[in-house]
């Protein structure tokens, strides 16, 4: 770190720091774009993922806090970057460096009302064209005489706005086509069984071929994070379930991780196993439910009744402990809820005995058939590359080569002691994607049967005071979900309710490269694309 501060005083003397589990930097917005340039470029440095942009209102001041990684060195960063300017709030945006700020600059705008500079594409993201003020900002008036409850239709946008930022200085607002005047679009969504959610892409088509997808958000957003504000730290916990609830024990775990870290909580390793234990046998579940959803999208409706054969044998197990099959609200702050099931231990070696016969039919009946491998096979290209600009993580991004699995690259729990490996396939298509999937179902194996026969006596939970309240400051947190990277930020002023609760969402990264992997494919492959990015649309409309 010492080399990489000293690197950063020495070309931006404005720059200030403060030494944390992130290095956090402190930059004037002037200098904020030439540093980015510098974090990413600097081969010494090389921070080439944009993990997370959280946007904050500090009151005295509007702002954001970019959290960075290097997947050359994999070592981590964060900046803060804010402005006093409540009235236009003006940031410069880093979307021509990283290509997943694109999504998360417009999210920040769509909820604070921070206006990036020279951004390609200033409109929400979420709400409603004609929405009224920021709701993430403390200030914003919530009466619903201000903001109805509107019934009406949404004004379709055929063009957005830009502020592009003059050599003298000056900001100027231009307005850009989205789709030209010429263009064919059709809606796909959002109901639609092949987006998994409901979510929309306004399509421009020629013929058959994709020219340009415009995607379209919103549709089931819940404000979880804004109700977070008004919740004590285990009142919060229940919305992680509701997120992604393909991986609700994953997502949990990592908020729970978050308040942990915080509070300098030491979870007993009986529990630490046991959240291992779940973690896994969700990601399993999830991937199977992958596996049957995705077949079914190409026509193969058979192999879904094969997947979900031994999908209901997981959700069981989880029913005996958890008492649910969907959203299971089993981790808590210090450890879990419970302790396991009697049956725990006998239901998860049948498992672990039935899955590889398994895996070897869903290969025999889908994996080599001919018409598969023809939809599948070089359709929906994403080099490694682009996968790291976009943020792709998860099955989908280590299926186009690159190793960004958190258990390995950060682990927590036990992972660290355990012996699996992080699959990690080449071609970046979308037959990588699924049969990554595939051998990640063999690794989850893998590890229960390293721990069933190992879970450790004692505790299953911490003794932690009845009223949780953190210490003033701000935390980062990431588990590796069903779907990739999951991340928790908090910041606390030190009372018993966050100040802020940002989760930063695996899949809305995998939504936002569909339009770049999907340009001069077909509407079909448009559906075969989707399916194994394996986007869950809950998850983005926080």
């Amino acid at each position: 770190m010492a080399n990489v501060q000293e690197k950063i005083i020495k070309l931006f003397p404005e720059a200030t720091f403060t030494e944390g589990e992130w290095l956090l930097v402190n930059i004037p917005d002037a200098k904020w774009h030439s540093l980015a340039k510098t974090l990413k470029e600097d081969a010494e440095l090389s921070y080439d993922y944009l993990v997370a942009i959280v946007g904050m209102d500090w009151t005295e001041s509007l702002g954001c806090m970019y959290y960075l990684t290097s997947t050359k060195y994999n070592t981590h960063i964060s900046v803060k970057v804010s402005t006093t300017d409540r009235e236009k709030p003006m940031l410069h945006s880093i979307s021509d460096l990283w290509a997943v700020a694109n999504l998360y600059e417009r999210e920040v705008y769509d909820y604070f009302g921070i206006i990036f500079i020279n951004h390609p594409d200033m409109r929400r993201l979420f709400l409603r064209n004609d929405w009224v003020g920021y709701p993430l900002r403390k200030d914003y008036n919530a009466d619903p005489e201000v903001n109805p409850v509107r019934l009406d239709h949404e004004a379709v946008e055929d063009s957005t706005v830009t502020y592009q930022e003059n050599p003298d200085g000056t900001v100027t607002k231009k307005e850009v086509e989205i789709f030209a005047p010429e263009d064919f679009v059709v809606n796909i969504g959002p109901q639609h069984p092949a987006t998994h959610g409901v979510l929309r892409f306004r399509t421009s088509v020629d013929g058959e071929t994709i020219k340009k997808i415009d995607i379209y958000l919103g549709y089931i957003h819940r404000g979880i994070e804004k109700l977070s504000e008004g919740l004590g730290y285990p009142q919060t916990l229940h919305f992680t379930d509701r997120l992604d609830y393909l991986s609700a024990q994953q997502n949990r775990h990592c908020l729970c991780l978050c308040i942990e870290k915080a509070m300098g909580i030491e979870v007993p390793e009986r529990a630490k196993v046991i959240r291992v234990m779940m973690d896994e046998l969700m990601r399993i579940s999830s991937h199977l439910l992958f596996i049957g959803t995705f077949c079914m999208d190409l026509g193969a409706t058979t192999m879904l009744f094969y997947a979900m054969r031994e999908r209901e044998t997981i959700l069981n197990i989880l029913e005996k402990t958890c008492g649910a099959r969907m959203t299971f609200n089993y981790n808590c702050i210090g450890g879990v809820m419970d302790d396991l099931d009697k049956d725990f231990v006998k239901d998860v070696k049948n498992l672990i005995e039935i899955m590889p016969k398994a895996l070897k039919e869903y290969n025999t009946v889908f994996t080599g058939n001919v018409i598969a491998r023809n939809r599948m096979d070089g359709v929906g290209l994403l080099s490694r590359e682009d996968a790291i600009s976009y943020g792709v993580t998860g099955p989908a991004g280590r299926a186009s080569g690159w190793a960004c699995d958190v258990r390995k690259t950060m682990p927590y729990g036990i992972y660290d002691q355990l012996d699996f490996e992080e699959v990690v396939l080449e071609k970046g298509d979308s037959m990588a994607r699924f049969l990554a999937r595939m051998k990640e179902i063999e690794q989850s194996v893998k590890i229960l049967a390293q721990l069933v026969d190992r879970i450790p006596e004692g505790d299953y939970c911490a003794k932690v005071p009845k009223v949780i309240k953190l210490p003033e400051g701000h935390w980062f947190q990431q588990v590796e979900a069903s779907r990739g990277a999951f991340g928790v930020y908090i910041e606390s002023n030190g009372g018993n309710t966050p100040m802020r609760l940002k989760f930063n969402s695996p899949c809305m990264n995998l939504a936002g490269v569909v339009d770049h992997i999907t340009r001069g494919g077909k509407i079909a492959d448009l559906i075969t694309i989707g399916g194994t990015l394996d986007y869950v649309v809950p998850d983005i409309d926080r």
